[in-house]
Order: C-alpha cells, then structure tokens, then sequence
C-alpha cells in the first residue's frame, strides 16, 4: 500500500505535484538567495505538525556566518520559536528517550564565517580540516536527527549549501551525502548503533520501543544556485551522480520577466511517480508565507 504523500503546506503546489511529496525520497529546491527556499522549507517542516503531530526539524549546513533568518521566519510565519540542538553540546543517552528534553528544531552544523567549501578554493590541509571537524560534530548530527525520529518526526530539511559548479568538489556536498545515506536513509537499529557504539546493548530494549521507518521521512534540500532567472534554471545541466540525478522531485524558484517587471515564479522540473504540471506558476512572499498566483 503506498504511503501517504507529504503535503507542503502550500495547496497549490500540492495540486501541482499530484498531491505532496513522496515520503522516503529526496525533494531538491532550487533558486538564488532571497527567492524563497527558505520560506517554502519551513511551511513543510510546519505542516508536519498537522499531518504526522510533529513538526519538521531544520539542519542548517551554512558556513558563510551570515544568518539563514530561519528563526525570524519561523516567528514571522507560524509563531514558531526555533528551539536549537548545539552541535557543540555533547549528547546524553538519558535524555533521548525523553520527548521534552530530546525535541529539538533546529541544528546549525559549521558556524565558521568565510570558511570555502570547494577543493579548487583550498589547500589540501583545509580539506582535511573540514572532515576533521565534521567527524567531530558527527555524533552530535546522529544525536539530533535520532533523538527527532524516535520522536515522530517525519520531516527533514536542510539548508545552507553554497552553489558551486561541480557538487563534488564541495565539502559540504560530501558532508550532505553522508548525513543523506548513513543518518535518513538507513535503518533506525543501525543508526542506533552508530551513535551509542558500545551503549547500544544496554539500551537495545529502548531502541526497539522507539524503532520507525526510515521510508517515512522526508528531505527536503534547499540548494542556492548562481543562477538567479527561472530560464536559467531549466538550462541548468545536471551532472551523472549530481544530488539532483538522485532527487525523486525538483522545483526550480526563479526570477521571470513581464514587460517590464520582474516577478517570481516556480516551476517543477522533475517529479517521479505521477504525473506532473509542469506550468511556469508565478508566487508572491506574503506575511504568512509562499502563495501561487494560479
């Protein structure tokens, strides 16, 4: 029987993808700063609450130091006051099983400012001090994304990548792939094991009570690109073993022009398991969050 799809919180572009999102798969969002990801992430994560009784969790990946304004968002739109799970705050096995304590919304992975992210920018010893870091926080990213899913979570989204020309010269395109593969898309009892190593017998019987299935989470990737015209974006060349080759369903948020006006407008270029409209569908922010202008 197929699972529920997710909806987004926006009813148009529901209809538009037939319905939702695809649990258990990867939703890319594409468009350049100040189009609108942001805004479209957190109707998602929110709209959990009412479809699943959780709401989303955000993992932020931004290492530019300026702020993703997540926070001024979530009070803006929903009233929504971001609690934050510090990757600098070592976990407590205790406080897992304990939804009070373990719920949190928010997890801001790199808070380096300028820091450069692509082999081509930096010296071989900077890329090892990335995966250094990164091993070091690990823990603390398995710890967040568990201590939510045992919980009834069922909504991931990430944020924060910087646009690059070859994802695979990107640290935090890497940094993604592991969070992807080896956190969302395996098995709770292995994820488990990964984060409690030799706890993991002794608290076995808590990771049973608190098992879920990987298939029912979503991710939604929020990725800035170069490109600010929706023309542009539906150009865009996808590389063999792009993140956006892998996604189930993309959506291109882009600038178009009108006479003389610029406007913005979305539209979805790729969206496995039904049909599709494909129309170029203009949007406006507004103070309760994204609107199609259908």
């Amino acid at each position: 029987m197929p699972k529920p799809r997710q909806q987004t919180g926006i009813p148009q572009l529901d209809d538009m993808l037939a319905g939702g999102l695809l649990p258990g798969k990867l939703t890319v969002v594409l468009g350049a700063t100040g189009i609108g990801k942001t805004q479209l992430g957190l109707q998602y994560a929110r709209t959990g609450l009412s479809q699943e009784g959780q709401i989303g969790i955000l993992f932020d990946m931004a290492t530019r130091g300026d702020s993703q304004s997540h926070s001024e968002y979530a009070e803006r739109l929903f009233q929504w006051n971001l609690t934050e799970q510090s990757v600098d705050t070592p976990f407590n096995i205790e406080t897992i099983w304990d939804e009070k304590q373990a719920r949190k919304d928010y997890q801001h992975l790199f808070r380096q400012s300028g820091r450069r992210v692509t082999r081509r920018d930096m010296e071989l010893d900077e890329w090892k001090e990335w995966k250094l870091e990164f091993v070091k926080k690990l823990d603390a990213a398995i710890a967040y994304f568990y201590s939510n899913f045992v919980h009834g979570v069922r909504r991931t989204v990430i944020d924060g990548i910087e646009p690059t020309e070859r994802p695979s010269e990107s640290f935090q395109f890497h940094a993604f792939e592991y969070v992807y593969h080896q956190i969302l898309r395996k098995e709770y009892d292995w994820v488990a094991r990964d984060l409690f190593r030799a706890q993991f017998r002794h608290n076995q019987e808590q990771v049973e009570h608190h098992r879920y299935d990987f298939q029912d989470i979503g991710c939604l990737l929020l990725l800035t690109t170069h490109e600010v015209m929706l023309d542009d974006l539906i150009q865009r060349p996808i590389e063999s073993g792009d993140v956006l080759s892998n996604a189930n369903t993309i959506i291109l948020m882009g600038k178009i022009r009108e006479g003389n006006q610029m406007s913005r407008a979305l539209h979805i270029a790729k969206h496995r398991g039904s049909a599709v409209d494909e129309s170029l569908v203009p949007y406006e922010i507004q103070e309760s969050g994204i609107q199609l202008l259908r």
